[in-house]
């Protein structure tokens, strides 16, 4: 099964958990997906096969390519592609997304005003403060709450192997009085801080509490700060990173090239 099968089974399960439901989003969002083409890509253009409903119209996407040649049946073109990128090329086009349809338990529809709000919800960039910490403290959280946070954290954490080496849960008072939840992460090189806040913002916004509120930052492993956490905080462990063995380097499909971002039509 897939991350995304996981979840939509998940929800499936328990149709009126919001937790559950917006777990299969966050896994569409993060999935490498498999849409039809009409045709073979032109250079860097793709153009997405529509079909057209009675509830309205809809690309498809599979989350393996097993499933798209199961439900073609015969070779057929495809763009391989994160989630949030078809999403957001399909914002305002009144087109809807079909998954896995045919092909596996974890089918669905999702019409265009969900995609509109999961793009809005991948679009937005958390803020950066200066706040000087005071003291940490233990994280001041219920078991409900982090029942809710943990798996969100974990979800997001398999994109980040290698990046860092912990990451540190707490609370945290501000020489301002003010005081809150801090995610410390510990060893992260800079390049990859403004990802890795990103990351663990979309895992709040995902997570299901609704005023969740988190300060995320970023600590040297042998600093004072990391020391007092590391006593009493809650520590979360990130994957190792994967061991590939190397390959003969053969031509992307579009969109994979960071540097030459797909054009949908």
């Amino acid at each position: 099964m897939t991350p995304y099968d996981r979840a939509h089974a998940a929800m499936s399960a328990d149709p009126e958990n919001e937790t559950a439901r917006l777990a299969v989003y966050d896994r569409l969002a993060d999935a490498e997906l498999f849409l039809l083409l009409e045709e073979e890509p032109v250079n860097e253009d793709i153009r997405p096969q529509v079909f057209s409903t009675e509830e309205g119209d809809f690309v498809l996407v599979f989350d393996l390519e097993e499933r798209l040649a199961e439900f073609t049946g015969e070779p057929a073109p495809y763009a391989a592609l994160p989630g949030r990128v078809i999403a957001q090329h399909l914002m305002g086009e009144g087109i809807g997304l079909g998954i896995n349809l045919g092909v596996a338990e974890s089918a669905m529809l999702l019409p265009p005003e969900a995609l509109d709000w999961l793009t809005e919800t991948l679009t937005h960039t958390p803020a950066r403060t200066d706040a000087r910490p005071a003291s940490f403290e233990a994280p001041p959280l219920p078991p409900a709450i982090l029942g809710l946070l943990l798996p969100a954290f974990e979800a997001k954490f398999a994109q980040l192997a290698g990046l860092a080496t912990h990451a540190l849960l707490g609370g945290v008072t501000y020489e301002d009085g003010h005081r809150g939840h801090v995610l410390a992460f510990l060893g992260a090189p800079e390049p990859a801080r403004p990802g890795i806040a990103k990351a663990m913002s979309e895992a709040l916004a995902f997570s299901g509490l609704d005023a969740g509120e988190l300060d995320v930052t970023f600590l040297e492993a042998d600093s004072a700060a990391a020391e007092v956490l590391l006593e009493k905080a809650l520590v979360l462990h990130l994957p190792e990173p994967e061991i590939e063995e190397v390959q003969e380097l053969k031509p992307t499909m579009p969109g994979m090239d960071p540097t030459k971002p797909p054009i949908l039509r």
